[in-house]
């Protein structure tokens, strides 16, 4: 079957890329709020662009009701914020901290993480996350009617756990199965990376 995408509402067009593109890495953003609480939400329409300079991309809509989301806001204002890639074990707490609240409401007074000071930024890491990057707004466009803003960042400090990292001839290595990262499916789905494997790149 083929679909016309002019054919479709927005809504329905946002319901069959985000099943057909998949599985997305998700970007779990904490940013502070101007009462000075921390904001945290979950963004799958995110990816690294560039490495020099060191830049990622997210795409960041609306609320329902048409107001600019926190996070959106956080990051264009207050400029540093931070990027964490969730374990599995985290899926609870990403879906949970997805939910619309009043702005310079936390979404982490009802939820059991623990945070970390990350030296350098003025916004802390969570504990317990194998990966977090210290970000900096770097540019935004806007795109279609409803505005939604393509923010880039750069990514001023990467975080690795200890626990998940090695070093061979002067090369790290993330080990992925170690940090078990949580991918985003359409729908409330999720997933796990499942098998790994290699391929040997051509010579």
């Amino acid at each position: 079957m083929i679909f016309d995408l002019e054919t479709l509402s927005p809504n329905r067009r946002y319901h069959l890329m985000t099943q057909g593109l998949v599985p997305r890495p998700i970007a779990w953003i904490l940013s502070h709020n101007d009462n000075g609480s921390l904001n945290l939400a979950p963004f799958s329409f995110f990816n690294a662009i560039c490495s020099d300079p060191p830049l990622v991309m997210l795409s960041i809509g609306r609320k329902d009701g048409g107001e600019i989301k926190d996070s959106r806001r956080n990051i264009l204002s207050k400029r540093d914020f931070v990027i964490q890639i969730p374990s599995r074990h985290h899926a609870a707490a990403v879906t949970a901290s997805s939910a619309s609240l009043e702005y310079e409401e936390s979404e982490l007074a009802s939820l059991d993480l623990e945070l970390s000071e990350f030296e350098g930024c003025d916004v802390p890491r969570i504990a317990d996350a194998g990966i977090a990057m210290h970000c900096e707004f770097h540019d935004v466009h806007y795109l279609g009617p409803a505005e939604q803003a393509i923010v880039y960042a750069r990514v001023r400090q990467f975080y690795v756990s200890d626990d998940i990292l090695s070093e061979h001839n002067g090369r790290h290595t993330i080990d992925a199965a170690a940090l078990d990262p949580l991918a985003r499916l359409g729908g409330a789905q999720y997933a796990g990376l499942g098998e790994l494997f290699s391929i040997a790149r051509p010579s």
